[in-house]
This record gives C-alpha cells, sequence and structure tokens, in this order.
C-alpha cells in the first residue's frame, strides 16, 4: 500500500497537518476508495476563496474565513434542513446543552447537524460546530473568570462531545478549522486545517483533503463505508491492531540496536562488553530493553504532552524530533548513517534530564528518577565500561532504525496518543522472555514453533561446527527432530 499513489496523497496532507492523536488514517481512506481528487483542486480553491477574506493579525495581514455558517453552506453544502442553531425555527435543543455548575460554567455548540435518517432516534446528531471569535487560540488554556475551569477551548470542545456522546465536533476560529473526534471511552484526535494555507497552491492538497471529509457527499450521499463517521471509526480499528504490529517492530529495532551495540564493542575492541559478558551476560539484553522501553515512554509522553514544549526541547531533545533529523539526513546521504555518530549522545543526553531533571527556564523537566531511566543500572549504554570512559559509538543509522521501528507501520505514523496502556504493555510482553548468548563458533537460527497466537517465537541457535562435526546418520536424525 505505501507504493499506492492515493495512498501517498493522504499520507503527504496528513504529514502536513500533523495530527494531535487519530482522527483518520490514510490506510483507512484508501481501503473505503476515498480518493483526492489532484485534477479539481485548482477549481476547488477558486471556489473556496469567495468566502475568505484578509485581516489584520499582529500588525500582519493573514486569511480567514469570515462568516462560517455560510461557508458551511455554499462550500460544503451542508443543507439548511440539517442544520440547527442558525434560524429561529430549528434551535439548538437542550440535549447538546451542557452545564458544569462545578465549574462554573455551561458548554454549547454554536451549531449542530442531525441525520435527516437517524438510525438511532436518540442520538441523531452527525456532528456539532462551535465557532469562537477570530484569533481566538485554540490551544491556550485560560478561564473566562476567576471561579471557572482553567482548560483550552479544545477541551472544553471534547468535553462537550463527551457528554453530549456526539463524537464529531468542528471548531473553528475563522483563521483555522479543527475536526475533532471524540468516541466515548477513548482518546481524542484532532485535525487542524490552516485557512492561510489553503488560500495557497501548495496547499491546495489540505483544502482538498478538507472538502474530502466534510461535503456533504462524505456526510450523507457516499456509501455507508466511505461515509465519515465510518472512515473515523474503521481508522480507529485498523490502529487497534497497531500493538501486535508494533511488538513484531520493537522486536526488529531490538536486533538493531543490539547490531549498534556489537559494532560498538568492535570499535573498543571488546573492551565496551567485555566485564559484563563475562560477570553479568544477561545486562546486556536487560540494557538494550530497557532502552526500548524508555524510547517508547518518551514516544507516548511526547505525544500527550507531557515533556516540555520549548523550541529548546522540540530541536534539540525530542525523540521525534531526533528522528525527523535522522530521516532527512537518510533521505540526503543514505551511504554515510552507518558512519556518522551523535544520535546516540542525544538520547543519552534526553535519558539523564528525565532521571535528573532540568532547571533550565527553556526546559524545566522535574526530577523524575526511578528504576527505568537509572543511569547507573546499565553503565555500559554510557560507555563507562570502557577504559577511557567515552561514549559507545553507535551510530546514526542504528539510532534512525531503532525509531523507524518504532515510529512508522506500513508507512505511516504511529502516533502514541491513542495507544492505550495495554497496548503498550503488550509490546512490552512480546519482546520479554528473550536472552542473548555468545555464539562459540559460526551458527544459524531456526524460527520456533508458534505456541499462542500473537507470539513472536524464540529461535534455535544450531552452531554449525558442531552440527558438522557429527556423524551423517546422527545429522540426518537430528535435522527430522
Amino acid at each position: 500500500m505505501p507504493n499506492d499513489p492515493a495512498f501517498r496523497d493522504h499520507q503527504a496532507w496528513l504529514g502536513y497537518l500533523q495530527p494531535d492523536g487519530l482522527v483518520v488514517s490514510a490506510t483507512a481512506l484508501v481501503d473505503a476508495q476515498v480518493v483526492l481528487d489532484r485534477g479539481a483542486l485548482a477549481a476547488r480553491q477558486q471556489e473556496f476563496l469567495p468566502f475568505v477574506s484578509e485581516v489584520e493579525d499582529n500588525d500582519d495581514t493573514v486569511h480567514a474565513i469570515a462568516d462560517f455558517p455560510a461557508f458551511a453552506r455554499n462550500f460544503l453544502e451542508w443543507p439548511d434542513d440539517c442544520l440547527f442553531g442558525l434560524d429561529p425555527s430549528r434551535p439548538l435543543p437542550d440535549e447538546l446543552t451542557v452545564p458544569l455548575p462545578e465549574l462554573g460554567e455551561t458548554l454549547a455548540p454554536t451549531l449542530a447537524f442531525r441525520e435527516p435518517k437517524p438510525k438511532d432516534e436518540s442520538n441523531p446528531w452527525l456532528l456539532v460546530v462551535r465557532v469562537l471569535p477570530r484569533g481566538t487560540d485554540l490551544d491556550a488554556v485560560h478561564t473566562r473568570t476567576e471561579a471557572q475551569w482553567s482548560a483550552s477551548e479544545t477541551r472544553r470542545f471534547e468535553r462537550l462531545l463527551r457528554e453530549t456522546r456526539v463524537p464529531i465536533g468542528v471548531l473553528s476560529n475563522g483563521m483555522h478549522i479543527r475536526l475533532l473526534y471524540a468516541p466515548r471511552g477513548e482518546n481524542a484526535g484532532s485535525l487542524t486545517f490552516p485557512v492561510e494555507a489553503m488560500t495557497e497552491v501548495a496547499g491546495r492538497p489540505i483544502l482538498g483533503a478538507l472538502h474530502l471529509l466534510l461535503h456533504r457527499y462524505r456526510l450523507l450521499a457516499a456509501p455507508s463505508a466511505a461515509r465519515l463517521p465510518a472512515l473515523l471509526e474503521r481508522s480507529r480499528a485498523f490502529q487497534s491492531a497497531v500493538s501486535t504490529a508494533l511488538a513484531g517492530q520493537v522486536l526488529d529495532a531490538l536486533y538493531e540496536l543490539l547490531c549498534g551495540f556489537q559494532a560498538a564493542d568492535e570499535h573498543t575492541k571488546g573492551d565496551l562488553l567485555r566485564e559484563v559478558l563475562s560477570k553479568h551476560p544477561d545486562d546486556v539484553y536487560a540494557g538494550l530493553l530497557t532502552v526500548l522501553l524508555r524510547l517508547v515512554f518518551l514516544l507516548f509522553a511526547e505525544d500527550r504532552g507531557l515533556m516540555p514544549t520549548s523550541a529548546l526541547y522540540v530541536r534539540h531533545y525530542a525523540v521525534h524530533g531526533l528522528f525527523e533529523r535522522l530521516r532527512a539526513d537518510y533521505e540526503h546521504y543514505p551511504d554515510t548513517m552507518d558512519h556518522r555518530y551523535g544520535a546516540w549522545a542525544q538520547l543519552l543526553a534526553l535519558f539523564r534530564a528525565v532521571y535528573g531533571g532540568s532547571r533550565h527556564p527553556q526546559l524545566k523537566i522535574p526530577a523524575r528518577k526511578g528504576y527505568l531511566f537509572d543511569p547507573d543500572r546499565y553503565a555500559f549504554l554510557e560507555g563507562r565500561t570502557i577504559t577511557d570512559g567515552r561514549l559507545p559509538l553507535v551510530s546514526d543509522g542504528v539510532v534512525f532504525r531503532v525509531l523507524r521501528n518504532l515510529l512508522l507501520l506500513d508507512g505511516e505514523r504511529l502516533s502514541y496518543r491513542i495507544l492505550d496502556v495495554e497496548e503498550v504493555g503488550s509490546v512490552y510482553q512480546t519482546i520479554m522472555g528473550f536472552r542473548l548468548e555468545v555464539a562459540v563458533g559460526p551458527s544459524i537460527a531456526v524460527a520456533g514453533k508458534r505456541k499462542h497466537k500473537g507470539e513472536v517465537p524464540a529461535p534455535n541457535v544450531i552452531n554449525l561446527e558442531e552440527l558438522l562435526a557429527a556423524k551423517a546418520a546422527d545429522r540426518v536424525k537430528w535435522l527430522r527432530e
């Protein structure tokens, strides 16, 4: 599928928008035969521009949608008889108003889209819309009064979606249109479409995607499996299979890391791992496993906004940012990735910062301490087992392949924000139970038998010298067994 042009088109606009959590996946769109019509994008933009006007924003001229209801009616072609909250004859029902007396405010949408023939009469609402004053920050945490709830407009809207059991919402401040998906009992996700970008030639695919997802056809007239609710639900179904695929890729990442440390050990003529292999051989596997668990923890924390969001962290410490830089390096200089070093040092610095904390004003991290990030558990990771104490030469190519296995599935970017703790735990279970052995001669590994569904079988390692030294008849008998 990664080579499918339709899949690549969806990947391109999704990559530009950088979804927060999971809303819709390229795999689900292609599976439902939802295709971005590139030939119609220029004409679509010409239809869009009349709804956009130039406005002043912080001494700068930007583009914004002045009248969202008109935009919804005429560009997205939402039918008037489905819209409530705009016409006095079709007011918003009380069921879509959520009072929060304990927080001192009431949540309500600006308008709501009702299905003409709902399957569930008790909840006939396809989506709700909240229109904010132009330029309102969608993510800034604030209180409307001192006694009210301290939350962003996006979090308030998510709460509205969950309380009303309407999982799909559209939030707009004129300069951005944000599509939210917050199914009850699951993590929310959002896609933000910048109006400014959609007025430019390069932003036509983004506009095409917005039209593709929110046009009347996608809401009411498309085949059932290709309508917006089904696409969003199907995307979550695809994501639920992630844990099994991710577990296999984490095992691949473990192998890459092992090869990287084997090469680093050879650089030191065995000085890096000699002592640990002789005294505590299981610590090598445990240490590499710990690195992967640290990375999974950090990817999860970064996707959920639990790590600093300052430019200093994002550019020089974040695991996601490191992967993007390494991916760009790989695209330009693929042949030198295994001869350059630096990425491993950045990871070690981040691990230390998480453990010991940071008081830098642009990098405030509380000292987490704890077992997982303790730098003294596996000293060889930092090269403290080497006589002169230098860092292990783990190449940028190794770190890139490890992160690629953790962040890309079938060419799609994996969002750790929507993974449940149980799914992360299943990854941990898959890579437990292995041990590292030093081969005493030329060897091959034969895949073991899978005893349980989803299990990654441990291989049988065969010493070829021992096998060839045996009598021919014994070899035949052994191989049959």
